[in-house]
């Protein structure tokens, strides 16, 4: 892990120990190299905690998605154009996720129904911040 990386897992970990959800606790620590405050950061990921409410995809998944979002997104209301650059850049980060724990929803990786924990949760707010890393900031961190 490089300084830069380790700089922002610890603000994972802690924002976590604070009581952020997983989504929350990865979103934040990234935000704001996309000029996006923590405070909205924290908002509109509220709901991607325990799987979005219902053990779905995995909050550190979603904080992936909302933060390709926020780097690869034009933003243009008129004419969108790049949703499927967004989903070209997530796809092999989802990808790699679900290689490395063998599933991407909160409910497989807690073993809710096979009693088998795939990932616990600091283990899957590891692995985004790993693959953020790796495939989304690749371009800042060298």
């Amino acid at each position: 892990m490089n300084d830069f990386m380790t700089e922002r897992f610890e603000k994972v970990m802690e924002n976590h120990h604070k009581g952020y959800n997983c989504a929350q606790a990865v979103a934040c620590a990234y935000s704001d190299l996309y000029g996006v405050g923590e405070k909205e950061a924290f908002r509109a990921t509220e709901c991607f905690g325990q799987g979005m409410a219902v053990m779905g995809p995995c909050g550190a998944v979603s904080a992936m998605a909302y933060l390709v979002g926020l780097k690869v997104s034009d933003a243009n209301l008129e004419a969108p154009g790049s949703k499927l650059d967004c989903y070209a850049t997530l796809r092999p980060m989802t990808k790699a996720f679900i290689e490395k724990n063998k599933s991407m929803y909160c409910s497989e990786l807690k073993g809710v129904e096979t009693g088998v924990v795939l990932r616990s949760c600091p283990g899957c707010m590891q692995d985004a911040a790993e693959i953020i890393e790796k495939h989304l900031l690749k371009e800042e961190t060298e």
